[in-house]
């Protein structure tokens, strides 16, 4: 095996020129560009976190402001049917004034007919009375005068 010094020393200031080359030119702005890359990612990390933060509030005042809505919604429905109940309350309020109002109507119309039926039936009995009368005593008398007289003892029947 043959042992060339002279090819390897001219490797190794080769690498090693190579290797001052590369740091002096090349290291320097590698690092800086690495260096620069990790703040970059350390700031869209932050960013992000702040994002998330700011996502974070907003989702509870959304959330605080869904509860609220939800709350009106049940003190509107609430209310609704408060207005309702009173409106039904109402409607029955109504409906029995119109009953009662048609219940006096019809006694006073009832006790109208009744004051007619009882004339009527008064004078029916006057007239079959006279004729009555007339057929007992097989001859007219005064038709006025009879009638008062039925009329009286009509009115003596009733009272008794």
């Amino acid at each position: 095996m043959n042992f060339e010094w002279q090819l390897l020393i001219t490797h190794s200031f080769s690498f090693l020129i190579t290797l001052w080359i590369l740091k002096r030119f090349a290291w320097g702005p590698l690092l800086s560009l690495i260096d620069e890359r990790r703040e970059k990612i350390v700031g869209e990390f932050e960013t992000i976190e702040r994002e998330k933060e700011k996502a974070d509030v907003l989702n509870a005042d959304y959330a605080a402001k869904l509860r609220e809505i939800d709350n009106e919604r049940r003190a509107k429905i609430v209310e609704a049917v408060n207005e309702g109940k009173k409106i039904a309350e109402e409607i029955q309020a109504s409906a029995r004034s119109e009953a009662q109002d048609i219940r006096r109507k019809s006694k006073s119309e009832l006790e109208r007919e009744l004051a007619k039926a009882k004339v009527q039936l008064k004078n029916d009995m006057v007239s079959l009375s006279l004729a009555a009368t007339e057929k007992l005593l097989k001859e007219k008398l005064e038709e006025a005068q009879h009638r008062k007289l039925i009329g009286d003892y009509i009115d003596e029947l009733e009272k008794a």
